[in-house]
């Protein structure tokens, strides 16, 4: 569905500023919490909160992450389940987020609504509080930035660094074709998968996918080594190829590293009776820089995806 209309009454600009964050609030219901807890103040009051704190911040942009082809309800949900993503590849739990839009008045009031609609029906499904947000105008822009504010679900976080010469590289559910297959706006993230790799104390670093497998793992590479990939090992989406499943990004799976030493066949028992419908495959591991072992893939003919390039 178009953001735009060609009708004037249809759109934004008919209804103004206040009308129209009155309507957010309608679209939002329950997950907006009253001010001043939600929608309404110059800030939204939050409460005290103990042990460390997780932010990070994701856009959705027309044409660049979504286009006519994608209903409006799902580019709300994309965009707080981009987010939900990083948190989960910390091993993190949602607690609030805040929305910034950027609109041209031609936008459409019934896309804007089911947009909305779409991220109101996410933000419940996982508990988020939708508790502030702006609105901008920009002619020929539709784009909404939101952050997100987390803790950890557990003991502790798990960051891209750790990772050490000897353990093993693994990644949940399949790889490739994001885009055709649509997976780049239906996919689940694994929040409950994160905050589980998270407890486990053998997991040294990870994070999602989103730009590519050839191009994310390098941020968990150790310094001096490299990453030795089986092409064969890789868990393809079906009609997609080695390539694909390396360069297509928007996965928003999870990579991971494993402690050298421990027992493979041990961890994915206890994965599988954790997330019996979730694959969990072992494709690697870091090796010495220059000591690739023979039919590993050279990642240097690989590229994923890389913003302002």
């Amino acid at each position: 569905m178009s953001p735009f209309t060609r009708i004037a009454r249809e759109s934004v600009a008919a209804l103004g500023e206040e009308r129209l964050i009155a309507l957010i609030r309608r679209w939002l219901g329950q997950v907006s919490p009253r001010t001043p807890f939600g929608i309404g103040d110059d800030c939204a009051v939050l409460p005290a909160a103990k042990g460390r704190q997780l932010i990070t911040v994701d856009p959705v942009v027309y044409p660049r992450h979504f286009n006519d082809a994608v209903p409006a309800r799902a580019v709300g949900a994309k965009l707080l389940k981009r987010n939900l993503s990083d948190l989960a590849a910390m091993g993190g739990r949602p607690t609030a987020a805040v929305l910034a839009l950027t609109l041209d008045p031609r936008v459409s009031r019934r896309w804007l609504e089911g947009f909305y609609r779409g991220l109101a029906a996410c933000a419940r499904q996982y508990g988020v509080p939708i508790v502030g947000g702006d609105i901008a105008q920009s002619n020929g822009t539709v784009a909404a930035s939101l952050t997100l504010l987390g803790a950890c679900a557990g003991p502790r976080f798990v960051a891209r660094t750790g990772a050490r010469i000897g353990d093993t590289l693994w990644v949940t559910g399949r790889l490739g074709g994001s885009l055709p297959s649509r997976h780049h706006y239906t996919f689940t993230p694994r929040l409950a998968e994160g905050a589980w790799l998270a407890r486990q104390a053998a997991v040294r670093a990870m994070m999602d996918l989103s730009d590519g497998l050839a191009k994310d793992v390098h941020a968990l590479t150790p310094r001096g080594a490299a990453a030795a990939i089986d092409g064969s090992a890789l868990p393809l989406r079906r009609g997609y190829d080695v390539r694909a499943a390396l360069t297509d990004g928007e996965d928003y799976e999870l990579v991971f590293a494993l402690a050298r030493g421990t027992d493979r066949d041990a961890f994915q028992r206890r994965w599988r009776r954790a997330f019996p419908r979730v694959p969990l495959r072992g494709i690697g591991r870091f090796t010495a820089k220059g000591k690739l072992p023979q039919g590993a893939l050279d990642l240097t003919a690989f590229h994923g995806y890389e913003h302002l390039k």
